[in-house]
């Protein structure tokens, strides 16, 4: 009951770790806004700002041109020396926060401080939206109604402009835009008309409305900079897994080379005394210097043969392995019959099918034309395979050899055993390097678990296929599959047989157009 209790306990505990973990950034992220008094990202603050201020800077041109269009039409109900004073300002004003652009843009995104910059550029645009709402002032009792119809649509372009190009900081939009509408709100509500009462209520009703829409392109620019944060993040980790892939490889290339300089110091190191040692006990074992006396002894000489016989057999499979990983094992390719090496396996192997008293069927197509191999490689390749089926064939059981035309014009060998088999599972072990199954293990005689790799990959090199399909109890199949660009196919003659030359001869010759005969002798010369 106590162990219950504590599973639950570590289980809440986790959720509330992991509770913690997921709630963690967006702390961090409130916490921030709050300390900054900002809704938007820290993070993405600069570039927001750096935003507002291209814009800026891109309508350096634009914007004046505005203001000057704005002014001469003033003219017509306003005096002239309140137009050119309210120009002058709104000149100075937009200087002001062109400069401050500038400089924000010339300072180093590692040196910006984003809360003094974000003031500084509120209260530029704050004068700024000042100036512009002065021209509501300019002939503030104009006699012509158009006058304050011209008013109301110059501030509405001029508001719809500052709330495009501030968009991207909410608290920049709300300084250079409220001061416009409030004026021109105060000075209608002054005029004591129903008519420009009802123009006031239109001005606080756009300026809602444009609120709304610079809020929206607000999250579009912030969801375009956390699109492109999720990117560059992207490439970050993309760049870095290649890195650690790259050290990898070079690791692994390394140990590559440290395993065949390893093999090869190895290789030459163990078979100088294993000669000996084979030598010496062939020569005791066959008693060619005088007879063993004692038994025991000569059965000890047998099992140092035998030992090291099978550790030179060893040696030699890695080796072989190792090469065709590296890709050092060259081919020395040439056209021999698949049929003359299967038959020269099966005669080297023929003791070994005798003494454990297995039948041997052999079904193999004749007439198969010649392959272009390495006769060494396949021979091996024939050797394992064969030696793997009468090593885990029981005795009295049945060993089967089939080879024949593939169906794509390649030529395909089977050998086939009754013996225990390899189940579903333990099929990929075996193809790896030191893999055996385990029914087979038990029941068979010991083995290096390298000559189905080493078969493997001697008919890749081939570019052929190997298969093996096994199932438990029912013994294993081995299929090796030769493409049909290694079958060599005798050529057509080039020039037409006996028989054929004959008839040719004795066909009548149609008539031909004076010098016909002359230029067909010619081409046949």
């Amino acid at each position: 009951m106590r162990s219950v209790n504590e599973a639950d306990e570590r289980s809440q505990g986790a959720a509330r770790t992991n509770r913690r973990h997921n709630l963690s950034p967006h702390i961090r992220e409130a916490r921030e806004r709050l300390a900054h008094g900002y809704d938007a990202k820290p993070e993405f603050q600069y570039e927001l700002l750096s935003i507002f201020v291209r814009n800026e800077l891109g309508a350096m041109v634009t914007i004046p041109l505005l203001a000057i269009i704005v002014a001469l039409a003033s003219m017509f109900w306003a005096p002239v020396e309140e137009v050119l004073g309210w120009l002058a300002v709104l000149f100075i004003a937009r200087t002001m926060l062109i400069i401050h652009c500038r400089r924000f843009i010339r300072t180093p995104a590692n040196e910006v401080n984003l809360e003094d910059w974000t003031k500084t550029l509120i209260i530029a645009e704050l004068l700024y939206g000042l100036s512009w709402a002065g021209v509501v002032l300019v002939g503030l009792h104009p006699t012509d109604p158009t006058g304050h119809i011209f008013m109301f649509a110059a501030l509405i372009v001029a508001l719809t402009i500052r709330l495009m190009f501030a968009s991207t900081v909410m608290p920049v939009v709300y300084a250079g835009t409220v001061p416009m509408t409030a004026v021109l709100v105060a000075r209608f509500i002054l005029l004591d008309d129903p008519f420009y009462w009802a123009m006031a209520s239109m001005a606080v009703g756009l300026h809602i409305y444009f609120v709304f829409l610079a809020k929206g392109l607000n999250a579009t620019v912030m969801a375009m900079l956390e699109f492109r944060a999720e990117k560059s993040s992207l490439v970050a980790e993309l760049e870095g897994a290649k890195s650690i892939s790259d050290e990898a490889r070079r690791r692994a290339e390394e140990a590559n080379t440290a395993k065949s300089r390893f093999l090869a110091t190895m290789s030459h190191e163990l078979r100088t005394p294993l000669n000996a040692i084979l030598g010496f006990s062939e020569v005791m074992k066959s008693e060619i210097m005088g007879p063993v006396s004692n038994p025991t002894y000569k059965e000890y000489c047998e099992n140092i043969h035998s030992s090291g016989s099978h550790l030179l057999h060893l040696i030699n499979e890695i080796l072989d392995l190792s090469r065709i990983e590296a890709g050092r094992h060259d081919l020395h390719e040439e056209a021999v019959f698949f049929v003359d090496i299967a038959e020269d396996c099966h005669r080297l192997l023929r003791l070994r099918l005798e003494s454990k008293n297995l039948r041997l069927v052999e079904t193999v197509d004749r007439s198969l034309p010649q392959v272009w191999v390495d006769p060494r490689a396949l021979r091996q390749v024939c050797l394992n395979l064969l030696t793997n089926a009468i090593k885990f064939t029981p005795n009295g059981g049945l060993v089967e050899i089939r080879l024949e035309a593939a169906h794509d014009g390649g030529q395909r060998l089977i050998i086939k055993d009754n013996g225990p088999g390899i189940s579903k599972e333990e099929l990929p072990r075996v193809m790896q390097a030191f893999g055996q199954g385990s029914l087979a293990h038990q029941s068979a005689e010991g083995g290096t678990g390298l000559g189905l790799p080493i078969v493997k990959s001697l008919v890749e090199l081939h570019n052929g296929t190997f298969e093996l399909r096994s199932k438990l109890r029912r013994g294993t199949e081995a299929i090796v599959t030769l493409p049909a660009n290694r079958s060599l196919k005798a050529l057509q003659p080039l020039q037409p047989l006996g028989a054929e030359r004959h008839r040719n001869a004795t066909a009548p010759v149609p008539p031909q157009m004076p010098g016909e005969h002359a230029r067909a002798v010619a081409e046949t010369a």
